[in-house]
């Protein structure tokens, strides 16, 4: 898909609504995505009367990193962009870890729009970025829900995570960028072969693969949808009772069931307990689902939630 800003208004109507005048944020890198769209949503937010904030973090993790993140910032203020600089503490920081920077990004992203009360935190993420998280999931394994990869629209701590160029290929936003004559800075770990993803996007540089990928990313896309709807439709089926505080679900009919879709069902039932907790690990639900396999099982505790088994039903109740 190519870009502009006829696309781009199109890409972010299909958003949720936004109060008027709203005060948006955007996390810039200093890449060409993250650029492209903090462009874009200068655009886009005087046409809404709103505040545009961009947020420049130093990962701090080489040592010219403050001099990149400065040099970002005079980037935006060509542009006509106010920006922040943010840096994470010293003692969070692993060297070399690109799992460890993204976090303390993502950290420090929401701490500065919670201290700004902006409900709306917009990333550059892109249809290749999507591609690689596929494709890194997949060799690790994941599940068809791990495989959906990186969603549209996702909330973290009441701060809605939006993401419109993620069905557009990064191709489209070099274009982009060469048209409307963007400067950007190109980050070297994205040639350091020391890191997976680099070597999985050096890889996906055969078009032969990428294309195959592509496709195999898009089909699994189409599935999930119907995948969740089966999994809800599969638990309500088994529902027995309800209430605010206890859930009984057919004990028969749930292990009749495929050992993803069981884990599925058990994650739903502890999310409706646990709202507000941190997600429960799956090497303990996949302890759980064996326990329930034994011809003596009574009681388990996951979590806080305590799991009975009595006649032919599973009862789930907080502690």
């Amino acid at each position: 898909m190519a870009l502009d800003y006829r696309i781009f208004k199109t890409l972010i109507k299909n958003f949720e609504f936004f109060e008027n005048k709203p005060h948006i944020a955007v996390g810039v890198s200093g890449g060409p995505d993250s650029i492209a769209l903090a462009y874009l949503l200068n655009k886009w937010i005087e046409y809404k009367k709103g505040k545009l904030t961009a947020i420049v973090f130093d990962h701090r993790i080489r040592h010219n990193s403050k001099i990149e993140s400065f040099q970002v910032k005079k980037m935006l203020n060509n542009l006509g962009i106010n920006s922040s600089i943010i840096r994470p503490n010293k003692n969070k920081l692993i060297k070399k870890n690109m799992s460890n920077a993204r976090d303390n990004r993502f950290e420090g992203l929401i701490k500065l729009c919670k201290k700004n009360n902006i409900l709306h935190l917009f990333l550059g993420h892109h249809l290749d970025d999507n591609i690689e998280t596929y494709l890194l999931r997949k060799i690790n394994g994941s599940n068809l829900d791990g495989l959906e990869s990186i969603n549209k629209i996702t909330y973290f701590k009441n701060i809605q995570i939006l993401r419109p160029l993620i069905d557009i290929d990064k191709k489209s936003i070099l274009n982009f960028n060469k048209k409307n004559k963007l400067n950007f800075i190109s980050d070297p770990t994205n040639k350091d072969l020391s890191y997976t993803r680099v070597k999985l996007r050096n890889f996906l540089q055969i078009n032969k693969y990428k294309r195959e990928i592509e496709k195999d990313f898009l089909n699994i896309k189409k599935q999930i949808p119907n995948y969740k709807k089966m999994i809800w439709e599969t638990l309500i089926d088994n529902l027995i009772y309800l209430s605010a505080t206890k859930i009984k679900i057919s004990y028969n009919n749930l292990m009749k069931l495929d050992d993803l879709i069981i884990e599925k069902h058990i994650l739903c039932l502890l999310k409706f307990f646990n709202k507000k907790k941190a997600q429960t690990k799956s090497t303990k639900i996949i302890i759980l689902m064996d326990t329930l396999r034994e011809p003596n099982f009574k009681t388990f505790n996951l979590s806080g939630i305590i799991i009975k088994k009595n006649l032919d039903f599973l009862s789930f109740s907080q502690k």
